[in-house]
């Protein structure tokens, strides 16, 4: 089996505005936005977007962060926004049994008949914009660095509503909260931009579970429901996340596209001094998926746990990007992602960890294991450390590898034929991340998903 595989050295560049240019796929979907007046704060932050988004293009391959992903085949499709839904009902596979209080936005818009913030503790607040106070969002909206990129000014462009968050001080929330974000497919390819905001202030702690799912096409005015492989849509997705000193929040990001569907994320995360931040991510399906995830510490002695999986096959691409700022000494960082690509698909990771010289004593650890099921299967990955500090421990690496005959073959010998033998690794191979998630149900939906995918 041959394996495609390019590793290389770190080199950047930043994508500024031109502001000779004008982008036709940026203003066509500009033109889809509601022009609804918001006030204080958001609206200024939306008007300043358009701006910057009016200026901007879409990147290509010659950028150096998106080399591996071409955004052509977006670019070819016209998207529009998609107005009210009706008769909306959530089915057993999008509920989670163990979740009390939740969150659901359908194409982006808020589904209050969906949601349970029903009898929330003392300290927390769950809801859309209306329970955002203008203060709040001057302090925390559209503040986190490193949302300047086209896709996140995008999503504030066209910004009408915002899952949020807020966790008092002291205050620890004993129960995950769940954020759904549904997309329900139309006769036209729509697209939708998910907005969330989480503040942990100091001395709390927090289990977020944000999922990505699609519905069924027949929830829009009861037309007849458009089969998955047509479900083309474009979900432009920002979260921010603000953890405070001392506070800990535990991050469960589940993408469970339609394989014709776009999903470009952004999760921008600040950590205060002390601070404790866990991100599980698993990312499942889309034509093109890609998750930028940016980590800003911003006190001494925190704590970041990064882990991730991609399960992708046919001719998708997959492609995560991260980056760890650790400006602070006595930092530790842990980062373990894992790719199963099978087919035809292409996987991409690139993992940024930057230690300046005032951050010493920082651990940092960061190690991306790819498994290719396919010899048609490719991997780009780029795992990338720039450390001007000298009293430091960090370790990077990557590893790319198939299935091992000696392995297949013990299994054999105890009785399992080749089949189930290819699949129990498989499975052992997604469990390490998906065990992670806090909830036994979305664990089993996991990895039946992934034993799907996998033995297709």
């Amino acid at each position: 089996m041959t394996i495609e595989v390019n590793v290389e050295t770190f080199h950047e560049t930043s994508l500024q505005p031109n502001l000779l240019d004008r982008d036709a796929f940026l203003t066509g979907l500009l033109n889809q936005f509601s022009a609804s007046e918001k006030s204080g704060w958001v609206q200024q932050s939306k008007n300043d977007a358009v701006k910057w988004v009016r200026h901007s293009v879409i990147p290509n391959t010659r950028d150096e962060e998106w080399r591996f992903t071409d955004l052509s085949p977006l670019k070819k499709v016209t998207f529009n926004s998609v107005g009210t839904i009706h008769e909306l009902s959530l089915t057993d596979d999008f509920v989670l049994p163990e979740v009390a209080h939740r969150l659901v936005f359908v194409n982006g818009v808020f589904a209050a008949n969906l949601s349970n913030t029903e009898n929330l503790p003392a300290g927390l607040k769950v809801g859309n914009l209306d329970v955002l106070g203008d203060d709040v969002a001057e302090k925390y909206l559209a503040q986190s660095e490193g949302t300047r990129d086209v896709f996140t000014a995008l999503n504030t462009a066209g910004l009408n509503d915002v899952a949020v968050v807020l966790v008092g001080k002291n205050v620890i929330v004993e129960n995950p909260i769940h954020l759904l974000f549904i997309s329900v497919a139309a006769e036209g390819a729509i697209i939708s931009q998910p907005r969330c905001l989480v503040v942990a202030e100091s001395n709390s702690q927090l289990s977020l579970i944000e999922e990505f799912i699609t519905g069924n096409g027949e929830y829009l005015t009861g037309k007849m429901p458009v089969p998955q492989e047509q479900q083309v849509y474009f979900n432009n997705s920002v979260t921010e996340i603000w953890v405070n000193e001392n506070a800990q929040v535990n991050h469960n990001r589940i993408v469970l596209e339609s394989n014709a569907a776009f999903h470009i994320g952004k999760t921008a995360v600040t950590q205060a001094r002390y601070s404790r931040y866990t991100c599980n991510a698993v990312t499942v399906g889309g034509k093109i998926s890609r998750h930028n995830l940016d980590i800003l510490q911003t006190g001494e002695q925190t704590e970041t746990t990064l882990n991730g999986l991609t399960v992708i096959a046919d001719k998708q691409l997959a492609d995560t990007h991260s980056a760890i700022s650790l400006n602070h000494p006595h930092g530790v960082s842990k980062q373990l992602h894992k790719c199963i690509i099978g087919d035809r698909a292409h996987g991409v990771f690139n993992g940024k960890i930057f230690v300046p010289k005032p951050a010493q004593l920082t651990d940092a650890a960061q190690l991306n294991r790819n498994l290719l099921l396919s010899s048609k299967a490719r991997i780009d990955t780029k795992p990338q450390l720039e450390i001007t500090a000298d009293n430091v421990k960090c370790a990077h690496g990557a590893t790319v590898s198939q299935l091992e005959d000696d392995e297949i073959f013990y299994l054999q010998s105890r009785g399992i034929d080749e089949t189930d033998a290819r699949k129990l690794l498989v499975n052992a191979f997604a469990a390490e991340i998906i065990n992670l998630i806090p909830v036994s149900s979305l664990r089993e939906k996991l990895i039946k998903t992934v034993i799907t995918i996998t033995n297709k």
